[in-house]
């Protein structure tokens, strides 16, 4: 695919079918490797959207700076479209989350808060105390907030990555699973399946250390992007979705395993995501098919506990 601009190679990720990690007896496993975007995760696809829509609406406009809180996914991808775009680029974050998503927004030019954590670990208050921080900011500067964890303007983008599976597929898709954090990818990828495949089933994982969706429990976990500690208002009730929880050691190993024999490297979500996709597929049995995302990729990981 040709383009002049680097948000041209937005999309269009591989879909690849799990061969080494799945166990005998159980569903095709299928795996959306959202890391082949530019900043190596799927949030890109939100980022353009976003801001591509604001543009259209003329909320947007040259000279404006944007803002956002982000664990460092959605941030980097914002970042990049908005260096594109020549907008200077404001982002609340922590010390939780993977130093070098923080190192990747100021290498695009971003400037950076970093508000404080308890002990590294994503705690039930860190993302709404972010969230109030970027508030603030915004009251004060007039800047475009991109309000990530609200903002529709971000399901078109998820959507065509749904519209992507089935055209790669070509079968039914049985079953979609994924962690969620604004839940804007779980909600457009699940509107654009179910749009040909009515019956689909659709589950939302979260770690078992932070069930707020499935137990209404609040704790805390070390995953980067998502259980952000509230229900995310883009999580669409009427979607019809069960929940699922997973141990995180499950996931960082799981996330080990991926690389050492499929190749695949990717983030602790994304080792969480296929773990839980394997539970289920075994519980489906074999005819059956799941698909599931790698969110990111695990160069952003490199510095902290998950491949050391």
């Amino acid at each position: 695919m040709m383009s002049n601009l680097i948000t041209g190679a937005i999309g269009h990720t591989p879909l690849v079918k799990l061969r080494k990690v799945v166990p005998a007896g159980c569903a095709d496993i299928y795996v959306k490797l959202e890391y082949f975007n530019p900043t190596g995760s799927f949030k890109d696809r939100m980022a353009i959207s976003i801001i591509e829509q604001a543009e259209t609406r003329g909320e947007l406009t040259g000279g404006m700076t944007v803002m956002e809180c982000t664990a460092g996914g959605t941030g980097t991808a914002l970042a990049m479209v908005c260096s594109v775009k020549g907008y200077p680029f404001t982002v609340v974050s922590s010390d939780a989350f993977a130093p070098d998503k923080l190192r990747a927004m100021r290498i695009f030019g971003a400037s950076l808060e970093i508000l404080p954590s308890e002990g590294g670990r994503i705690t039930p208050d860190l993302i709404p105390r972010m969230i109030q921080r970027v508030g603030q900011l915004q009251a004060e500067t007039g800047g475009y907030w991109t309000r990530q964890f609200e903002n529709r303007d971000a399901l078109p983008g998820y959507r065509r990555m749904g519209d992507e599976i089935m055209e790669q597929l070509q079968k039914p898709v049985d079953l979609f699973c994924a962690a969620v954090g604004t839940a804007g990818m779980f909600t457009g990828v699940s509107q654009s399946l179910r749009s040909r495949y009515p019956s689909l089933e659709l589950v939302v994982l979260e770690p078992a250390s932070a069930p707020l969706l499935s137990k209404g429990q609040t704790g805390t976990h070390s995953i980067d992007g998502i259980s952000v500690g509230f229900i995310p208002p883009l999580l669409e009730r009427n979607l019809g979705f069960s929940l699922k929880t997973v141990h995180e050691a499950e996931a960082r190993n799981m996330a080990r395993r991926l690389a050492a024999e499929e190749g695949i490297l990717g983030g602790t979500s994304t080792g969480l995501n296929v773990a839980a996709a394997i539970e289920l597929g075994l519980e489906k049995g074999p005819g059956y098919t799941i698909v599931t995302v790698a969110c990111d990729s695990g160069l952003k990981y490199l510095q902290g506990g998950l491949f050391a």
